[in-house]
C-alpha cells in the first residue's frame, strides 16, 4: 500500500542571482528572498557551497534565521572577490528543533545558482 501526503517547502529566490560591488573593497553582495510556506519548520541556515558542494567562506547577518509561516524576509549575502571563482551554489535549508522533531520530519533544501 503506498501513502501519500501533502509537500510543501520554502521559496528561495532568485533562481540566478547576481553579485554586484558593496560597500566594502574586494567584496561582493547579493540579496536573496526566502518565503516560508511550511508550518513545521521556523529556522532555515544558508549556505554558500562550490561544485563540489563543499562550504565557502561567506558573510550574512546570521548563518541561521527564524522565519514565521508564511513571512518572507530578505538576506544580504557577501563574498570575498577570489571566493567567487569558488561559490556555485547559494542554499537555504530547513532546520528542527531537535526536542521536537518526530521521526518523520523531511528537511528541504533550495540552492540557487550562482554560475
Amino acid at each position: 500500500m503506498l501513502f501519500s501526503g501533502y509537500v510543501s517547502a520554502h521559496s528561495w529566490t532568485p533562481t540566478y542571482p547576481k553579485f554586484l560591488p558593496s560597500y566594502m573593497d574586494k567584496v561582493v553582495e547579493t540579496e536573496m528572498t526566502l518565503f516560508n510556506k511550511r508550518q513545521d519548520v521556523e529556522y532555515y541556515r544558508i549556505d554558500v557551497l562550490d561544485e563540489n558542494m563543499n562550504p565557502v567562506i561567506f558573510a550574512s547577518a546570521n548563518k541561521i534565521y527564524k522565519v514565521g509561516y508564511l513571512q518572507k524576509i530578505k538576506i544580504l549575502i557577501f563574498l570575498r572577490e577570489e571566493s567567487l571563482i569558488d561559490a556555485v551554489y547559494i542554499c537555504s535549508k530547513s532546520m528542527f528543533i531537535k526536542s521536537y522533531t518526530s521521526l518523520n520530519r523531511v528537511s528541504s533544501r533550495i540552492c540557487s545558482k550562482i554560475r
